[in-house]
């Protein structure tokens, strides 16, 4: 009998418990909700206070393209989606160079889909190199900010938003996406181009010290006068042509900001990425080293 009563004080005891750990719970989780809440009203005021500063500001995307034929259509949709929703005024200039797979064509159909505002086309007759082709395309643009990216999915355009929003914050020169600091990284690679990409990115840091974590990466916001400084500046016109622009910004004394991304390798078509550009970033290396 004894034991049975104490056995029920027990239950008594550790129910009263229970309910009181619940009620801290719910308590946290209720405060917790709540600073999320503030929290988010604060980054959206912030946003708000962005596209306010933003509202006389152009953005042009500048995207490269060289047999892209699924990508594009997939690329062009999704910088619409996230520059219409962030309600930043921006243009998609196409740089196709001859591509033999049709690329051309679906840009047209784009342009009439989008409107010729927002896609404009300026085609060359044959593949010049990536360099090249950024100075091609923002003789045509009518921005005062140049986003650069790549056109087979590597770089999502989600992270536009947030480069203009760094670089309003800030009042930066150059905002670059980074693989390799804060929570960048690449996916689809494997362990020898990861290893490569490592062991270039280590090399480039330590012969230039650029003082930015991502030398060779393609993903970047410009001020247009900044851009055209720089392209005026630099020699090189391959895949070097990236490295270079950021080695000649420090010269400038060009802030820089940088924003993780999540690089992710491309989905359809194949890699540009061969035996004579590897080359090419070595002998650009030596360059630079040599010159800055």
């Amino acid at each position: 009998m004894i034991d049975l009563f104490i056995i029920i004080l027990l239950i008594i005891h550790y129910t009263k418990l229970l309910v009181h750990l619940i009620s801290l719970a719910s308590c946290h989780f209720k405060n917790r909700f709540l600073r999320i809440v503030v929290m988010s009203e604060e980054h959206e005021q912030i946003l708000t206070a962005m596209r306010e500063l933003s509202k006389n500001d152009k953005y042009s995307i500048l995207l490269p393209t060289y047999n892209e034929v699924e990508n594009l259509p997939i690329i062009v949709w999704l910088i619409v989606k996230y520059m219409d929703e962030s309600k930043f005024a921006y243009e998609i200039i196409i740089i196709d160079d001859g591509s033999p797979d049709g690329t051309l064509d679906i840009a047209k159909k784009l342009q009439k889909l989008y409107g010729e505002d927002k896609i404009i086309l300026k085609p060359r007759e044959k593949k010049l190199g990536l360099g090249t082709a950024y100075m091609h395309g923002i003789k045509y643009a009518t921005g005062n900010f140049i986003v650069l990216m790549d056109a087979d999915l590597s770089h999502h355009p989600k992270y536009i938003p947030k480069m203009i929003e760094l670089q309003k914050y800030q009042n930066l020169d150059i905002v670059s996406g980074t693989r390799y600091a804060g929570g960048g990284g690449v996916h689809g690679w494997d362990f020898k181009r990861k290893l490569i990409s490592r062991g270039a990115n280590f090399l480039t840091q330590l012969l230039l010290r650029p003082g930015a974590s991502d030398l060779t990466g393609s993903f970047r916001l410009y001020k247009k006068d900044v851009l055209k400084q720089l392209i005026k500046s630099c020699v090189s016109k391959g895949y070097v042509f990236q490295m270079e622009m950021i080695v000649r910004a420090r010269q400038f004394n060009y802030t820089i900001g940088e924003v993780p991304i999540a690089f992710i390798d491309r989905v359809y078509g194949e890699s540009k990425l061969g035996g004579s550009e590897i080359f090419q970033f070595a002998k650009g290396l030596l360059y630079l080293f040599a010159t800055t």
